[in-house]
């Protein structure tokens, strides 16, 4: 019996062994986050991490995985195609929860008024103008209309709005 056990140890073990040299299929990682934004499946299979939250330095899924080296290593080409957007000036890009969120996170606005960005018009809490101030592109947040500076070209923030 001791024989048998040892023959059904070795049997198990090489079992193991060409498992673990089967190709892995390489697991899908996009999720929706909070507030609809595109974000990154941990191992939990639960939680969902928005993407700009992957590769900051701060472990945001149980075992870390949004952190890891193989991730992270060589940004954005490292990472997964979904959590990134690629802005027009060549070699830049922002995550992807930064399209269309109303800040001008690529520089040239590429992210929120770009074709490649098809962002839909300014919601409730926006105001649409040709902004002055490059923070913005399209949109302003509504709390600022009526502050009395002007954040809008024909100052349409401090007389329309």
């Amino acid at each position: 019996s001791a024989l048998a056990l040892v023959i059904l140890a070795a049997l198990a073990s090489g079992l193991g062994v060409a498992l673990a040299l089967l190709p892995q299929t390489p697991v899908n990682r996009l999720c929706t986050a909070p507030n609809n934004k595109t974000g990154f499946l941990c191992d939990d299979r639960v939680t969902c991490v928005p993407a700009s939250w992957v590769c900051d330095r701060v472990s945001n899924c149980r075992n870390g995985e949004d952190e890891q080296e193989q991730l992270c290593g060589d940004l954005p080409h490292s990472l997964p195609a979904h959590l990134v957007f690629p802005c027009s000036k060549p070699r830049s890009w922002v995550y992807a929860d930064q399209r269309c969120n109303g800040m001008n996170d690529c520089g040239d606005c590429s992210d929120e008024t770009g074709s490649l960005a098809a962002c839909p018009p300014c919601g409730q809490e926006w105001w649409s103008c040709s902004p002055v101030h490059y923070e913005f592109c399209s949109c302003i947040p509504r709390r600022l209309c009526r502050d009395g500076i002007q954040h809008c070209l024909g100052w349409s923030d401090e007389f329309v709005c």
